[in-house]
């Protein structure tokens, strides 16, 4: 019996010291898994979070989405940690709509929407009745209705909300612009279609289009900059706080005047 008893006993200790021994092991790992829309937003967490994060110890995975749910999704879901493609207002309006608990943590340079012309090389020379391609999701499209407006083009309601202006809130439109809103997807095409397009940077830079040729770039308020996001209760992890690390260190913004160009700042960087 003692025979039989003794390497039964070695087995079960040795199995116990080796999932002991595994547990540690994992507990000691240090890993990301950050998500983004393809186009800019992915090239900035390659080139900018990843080799950052992999000198603080991280083994680093990078998802790829081709939508604006999945990321969301994806992150609430815990299949990624942090996500990057969204401006504030966007992220708190999807919270909302689905019953989620995400935060962004900061800030990030973030490509401005333009209006650019095959037809017109400046907003001075725009024509009486030129048609205009807009955004069809009303956060795009307010931001369209500002630049106008910061551009002479149109005068809004000044008692209208900024960030949900919309084409009723105009109450002069000095050029009588038509407005045809379309998917803000196909709007680099709509450059070859219509006189005018406004292009969100995101589609621009997806497109090749280069945003220092559009005849105006916005005035970016910082609730249309992008976010870090990550869920609610993972805020103070230690993952997001070498995140938060990486964005504020001046090695990002050197990198982004390097690799980002025409991007602008939000007001927490220019200001430091």
């Amino acid at each position: 019996m003692k025979k039989v008893l003794l390497p039964t006993i070695l087995l079960v200790l040795t199995m116990i010291l080796a999932a002991c021994g595994g547990e540690e092991s994992n507990a000691d790992s240090k890993t990301a898994k950050l998500g983004g829309t393809a186009g800019p937003y992915s090239d900035m967490l390659n080139k900018a979070f990843k080799p950052a994060l992999e000198a603080k110890g991280y083994t680093v995975e990078i998802t790829e989405f081709s939508d604006y749910i999945q990321p969301n999704n994806a992150l609430n879901n815990g299949d990624i940690d942090a996500n990057l493609f969204q401006h504030t207002v966007y992220l708190e309006n999807f919270s909302k709509e689905n019953d989620m608990e995400l935060t962004g943590l900061q800030t990030v340079p973030t490509a401005p929407m333009g209006i650019y012309s095959n037809e017109y090389d400046s907003i001075e020379s725009i024509k009486d009745g030129a048609t205009i391609a807009i955004p069809n999701d009303p956060v795009n499209a307010a931001r369209t209705f500002l630049i106008l407006q910061d551009n002479g083009l149109i005068k809004l309601n000044p008692a209208a909300e900024e960030l949900t202006v919309s084409e009723k809130d105009i109450q002069e439109n000095t050029k009588n612009l038509v407005f045809q809103p379309i998917e803000a997807g196909g709007l680099p095409r709509a450059v070859e279609s219509s006189d005018l397009a406004a292009v969100p940077g995101n589609f621009a830079l997806a497109a090749d289009m280069n945003l220092l040729d559009a005849l105006v770039l916005e005035d970016m308020p910082d609730e249309y900059r992008n976010v870090v996001a990550v869920t609610t209760k993972n805020k103070d992890t230690q993952l997001s706080k070498d995140l938060l690390e990486i964005v504020e260190s001046p090695e990002f913004e050197e990198l982004i005047d390097k690799d980002f160009e025409g991007f602008g700042k939000p007001e927490w960087m220019e200001n430091r």
